[in-house]
């Protein structure tokens, strides 16, 4: 009963002081909300990032050149491996092989000139990466061994060229300098900076080996494994590993290729996005901390304002527990009250980034999770027990005769 007794007389004594206590409050609520709204945009910007990569493939592994810094004159990959992780008796696990080479490359059209990043692919490429158009047909056979001049764009990269990413089927635009017909625009997957597919360009591998890119015979810089099944990466892994050993005759751990899967980028996207949802938490926490310091100013300004009232309580029979919980009462409800309008704020907030994300064709959708908001609450009130801890303990201590007396 004292306890609800002392949460009446806390909330009797905030209010008596309306707008010095919504002063106080107003750091936990800006602390609140901030850590809500960062841990809101780290979790969004984590499940962007881990849908982009999920929408690779679940089976799909990256075989690339070049092993540990200690293989000296490693062998490139060529068209050969890709043809030997085809053979199904020496990988069954594999049944998609699509060796690629890229680069940067100067795209123009009508005088708009762009950079973009060219990849020379074949036809396997389609279905190896889940490719899906627009409009038009992806790079066939024909146009491979043709050594064909044409080319796939990515959507954003058509836009940019010619203001619009349909209709452009047929149109000529000119790769460093050479012409090449648009034969498809692919869908739009989404995203920015590197690599984004979005903003990129699809030849024939056989054209860009001999018209755009300087490689060595038949050598390629990735070669796409599609395993049977996401069960079947780890035998899939192993399987790439024995047929490349056996061709560049490299003992085992001292391999001068490297297989990568979705998972390994998965964990390493995990842990970028992990490091940085906690970086963003803890600048945001700062606020917190600065928050609960305002609240043990303000209770100290309090128990000196109510010294007089505490000697006399002292002195008509309150105990010293009596006191302390009265003014931990009036810390914490002024913390947790700031906690609470703090999550509606950090609630808002992540929606307010989430539409201007939309707004601004960005893939990013803040999620305020549970876990964040009980995060929050919890903190907040602890910050009124630990920052009201003091100045009630003080206001505990007085003795009675000296706070009856203090003007």
């Amino acid at each position: 009963m004292i306890v609800w007794q002392s949460v009446v007389e806390a909330l009797e004594s905030l209010s008596s002081n309306k707008l010095r206590s919504a002063l106080t409050v107003l750091g936990i609520v800006i602390g609140v909300g901030a850590v809500i709204a960062m841990l809101a945009i780290g979790r969004g910007a984590q499940d962007t990032i881990t849908g982009s990569i999920g929408g690779i493939g679940t089976n799909l592994l990256f075989v690339l050149g070049g092993g540990s810094e200690e293989i000296r004159n490693p062998k490139p990959l060529t068209l050969a491996d890709a043809d030997a992780l085809r053979d199904p008796f020496q990988a069954p696990s594999v049944i998609g092989v699509s060796p690629v080479i890229y680069g940067n490359v100067e795209v123009s059209y009508a005088g708009e000139s762009k950079s973009a990043q060219a990849t020379g692919v074949t036809p396997d490429y389609e279905w190896v990466r889940n490719v899906t158009l627009l409009e038009g047909e992806f790079i066939n056979e024909e146009n491979l061994l043709g050594r064909a001049a044409v080319v796939v764009l990515g959507p954003q990269l058509a836009e940019n060229l010619f203001g619009r990413n349909e209709g452009v089927v047929g149109e000529t635009v000119r790769i460093e300098g050479q012409p090449f017909r648009v034969i498809g625009v692919t869908e739009p997957k989404g995203g920015s900076g590197f690599n984004n597919p979005d903003d990129q360009l699809y030849v024939p591998l056989t054209t860009a080996e001999a018209r755009l890119f300087r490689r060595g015979r038949d050598q390629v810089d990735m070669i796409l494994v599609q395993a049977i099944s996401a069960d079947g990466v780890a035998q899939a892994n192993e399987e790439i590993a024995a047929v490349l050993r056996a061709r560049h005759r490299t003992p085992i751990g001292e391999d001068d290729f490297t297989v990568f899967t979705q998972q390994d980028f998965l964990s390493v996207a995990r842990t970028i996005t992990n490091v940085l949802t906690i970086f963003l938490g803890g600048v945001a926490g700062i606020s917190l901390l600065v928050g609960g310091i305002g609240i043990m100013n303000i209770m100290l300004v309090s128990v000196t304002e109510r010294t007089r009232e505490i000697g006399l309580r002292k002195a008509v029979g309150a105990r010293k527990r009596d006191i302390l919980i009265q003014f931990l009462a009036e810390s914490s409800l002024l913390s947790l009250l700031g906690g609470l309008i703090g999550i509606a704020l950090g609630w808002g907030l992540a929606a307010l980034v989430g539409a201007i994300a939309a707004a601004s064709d960005a893939q990013l959708s803040p999620t305020v999770s549970l876990d964040a908001i009980l995060l929050a609450t919890l903190f907040s009130a602890a910050v009124g027990l630990f920052f009201g801890l003091y100045p009630a303990k003080r206001a505990a201590d007085l003795e009675p005769v000296e706070a009856l007396r203090y003007e």
